[in-house]
């Protein structure tokens, strides 16, 4: 497992970040059994939500063992004040700690929803009035759809945030200014010291109709060829960016670590390869469906 540093916070985190949106809907033995495998596996970044079903109270009832280990990072998507101070300590409950190593503005992918967030008596106040407590160390930002890494670059420019986490993979790549944006973004991350995050990296497209397999959102990759191409062009091919976060069903994190082994030996310009030879109908940005 490689690790990069994230940003002035300072932390040697995984390029594979646990994705615990996947322990949303399954049983504790299930989660148990999912978070072993990634520790065993040397991933030491735990990426959650307060919105993610059941996944906080999972990882609480394995924290005491838990905690001295990893980089525990949480989200709120609430966008006032007062609902974002709540669900904040409702984290801190439901995940049986005193403290969060990372809260994020969660789902803040578009303009408008960045206006919400830092407006007076919006939830970014919440946050700060957490890190001012001690309750958390850092903030930081997260988004979906395509404007998501230019709403973030815009987020960098009116707060200081410490982390950003924004998609990124190779068909997001292909959308006309979709690569300009986040190198865009990349830059001001660099100069800035904020840890860069991404995901999303093997999303194929949108589920078709009723034929929704995994716990993901968005139809993943499955082969294994694949899984490691697009971690081999996403983490060979992007030296800025920390790390990725893995798909949210606890089915394919054996895959996604093969596959960060496997993309040592891949170049990035092989993988893209790989990729771009994939039939359109097969491979197309999930948020164009």
């Amino acid at each position: 497992m490689e690790y990069r540093r994230l940003g002035r916070l300072g932390h040697e985190s995984s390029v594979l970040i646990y994705g615990a949106a996947s322990l949303g809907a399954v049983s504790q033995d299930v989660a148990d059994a999912s978070v072993a495998e990634a520790l065993a596996a040397g991933i030491n970044h735990i990426d959650v939500a307060a919105s993610y079903g059941d996944a906080e109270l999972r990882l609480g009832a394995m924290m005491d063992d838990l905690r001295p280990r990893v980089f525990l990072a949480t989200k709120t998507g609430d966008r006032d004040a007062e609902g974002a101070w709540a669900s904040i300590n409702r984290s801190l409950e439901r995940l049986r700690t005193d403290r969060i190593d990372l809260i994020q503005l969660h789902e803040v992918g578009q303009q408008e929803t960045l206006d919400e967030v830092t407006r007076t008596g919006g939830a970014l106040e919440a946050l700060v009035r957490a890190r001012d407590e001690g309750l958390v160390r850092g903030i930081g930002i997260t988004g979906h759809h395509h404007t998501a890494p230019a709403t973030h670059a815009e987020a960098l420019r009116r707060f200081d945030f410490d982390t950003v986490l924004t998609p990124l993979n190779r068909r997001l790549w292909r959308v006309p200014g979709y690569a300009d944006d986040f190198a865009a973004l990349a830059e001001m991350t660099q100069a800035r010291d904020v840890g860069l995050m991404t995901i999303k990296m093997i999303a194929r497209r949108p589920w078709p109709d009723d034929e929704r397999e995994l716990a993901t959102w968005y139809e993943p990759f499955t082969e294994q060829q694949l899984i490691t191409a697009s971690l081999a062009w996403l983490l060979n091919g992007h030296p800025e960016v920390t790390g990725l976060a893995t798909a949210g069903e606890t089915r394919l994190l054996g895959r996604v670590i093969a596959g960060e082994r496997a993309r040592v030996g891949l170049s990035a310009e092989d993988a893209a390869a790989t990729l771009d030879a994939l039939p359109a109908s097969e491979y197309v940005s999930v948020y164009d469906g």
